[in-house]
């Protein structure tokens, strides 16, 4: 069975020269084959001259891409990359620094072992952030529940049988929103439990600024359901308050207006015109296996 690890990166080679060694200890059987793709989201840092002697590891190709242009459109480019370069039976995306964990890519090839088109998700069960950002996770995940009616515990981490790589392709939202993307087209799926790990090198680059932008951009792909919440509840609250309006009781409705705004600028991100020409974005494709 062909796998292929997908792995966007930017300006951080030391940490996913880490992740290749980490991917080549693995036992794994042999009735897997591991490849890994991975986009260089245009990093303005030179890659490391790392001597590769990997023995698991059948391929390593890196897409060059011409510009920046973030994760979930990096994720993207990949998967349309590998349906139309490369044989393959399942994508594993997953992040380069560590906070996904290697190990954790046998959990998913346990669970496809004997099955064939099963859709498997990392399910979030521990992260490694500090206290309060652990909370502001858990507010982002019960804020998007609320306003989509989707629960969404899982992040670019999950394995992709063929025909949702191919779903995934044809997905204007694929192009805004990795998980938002895989939500809106696949309901059946089985998990397997996740723990995010430490990053390699540094401190996590997922920022509050970061996590907003995050559950935002999720929140727009289920934008008309996330518009006509957002209006009961402005006329609910209204209702509520009225008779002790104040600057104080009118903060959730602005911030709400504010959301309303975001998410409907996030929403035009979605581009199926983008996503079709995406190959056209790489800059050269490196063999270094």
């Amino acid at each position: 069975m062909k796998i292929k690890i997908l792995i966007p990166i930017y300006n951080d080679w030391q940490s996913v020269f880490k992740l290749f060694d980490d991917i080549d200890k693995l036992k794994i059987d042999q009735n897997f084959e591991i490849s890994i793709i991975v986009v260089n989201d245009a990093s303005n840092h030179d890659r490391l001259n790392e001597e590769i002697n990997f023995n698991n590891i059948k391929s390593i190709k890196i897409l060059n891409m011409k510009k920046n242009q973030g994760h979930a459109r990096c994720i993207a480019t990949g998967l349309k990359y590998i349906f139309e370069k490369e044989e393959f039976d399942y994508v594993i995306p997953m992040d380069g620094d560590g906070e996904d964990r290697p190990e954790e890519i046998k959990n998913f090839l346990n669970k496809i072992e004997n099955s064939k088109n099963i859709l498997v998700v990392g399910e979030r069960i521990k992260r490694s952030e500090k206290l309060l950002f652990k909370v502001c996770y858990q507010l982002h995940k019960l804020i998007t529940l609320t306003f989509t009616g989707k629960l969404i515990k899982f992040g670019n981490f999950t394995c992709l049988p063929k025909t949702i790589v191919e779903n995934m392709i044809n997905e204007k939202a694929t192009w805004n929103s990795f998980s938002g993307s895989l939500s809106k087209i696949e309901k059946n799926f089985t998990s397997v439990p996740s723990i995010r790990g430490t990053r390699y090198f540094g401190p996590s680059k997922m920022s509050f600024l970061s996590l907003i932008k995050h559950s935002l951009s999720i929140i727009s792909v289920f934008k008309k359901t996330f518009l006509i919440r957002s209006a009961i509840f402005i006329v609910l609250y209204i209702l509520l308050i009225k008779s002790n309006a104040s600057i104080i009781t009118a903060i959730p409705l602005i911030f709400l207006f504010i959301a309303v705004y975001a998410v409907s600028n996030l929403a035009l991100r979605e581009n199926m015109d983008e996503l079709k020409n995406s190959l056209n974005q790489i800059n050269s494709v490196d063999k270094i296996k």
